[in-house]
């Protein structure tokens, strides 16, 4: 499981990070914490790869926000 720490956006990541190949599965928000699923093996790499997508876009790029991996 991940996390993604964001005040702001959390419907547009949401999404974002559902349409990754079914990589990422929502699961619940606590607060300004997106918790995620995934299918990747480990967890820190997967955290990586949710921070670059975001990034990568208009958004994403001035988006303050945290992603790490969760037990």
């Amino acid at each position: 499981m991940i996390s993604i720490n964001s005040p702001l956006k959390a419907d547009e990541i949401i999404e974002l990070l559902e349409n990754q190949d079914g990589q990422f599965t929502f699961v619940e928000k606590k607060g300004i914490k997106l918790l995620f699923e995934t299918t990747i093996e480990d967890k820190v790499v997967a955290a990586r790869l949710a921070r670059e997508t975001i990034k990568k876009e208009p958004w994403g790029s001035v988006l303050y926000f945290q992603a790490v991996a969760v037990e």
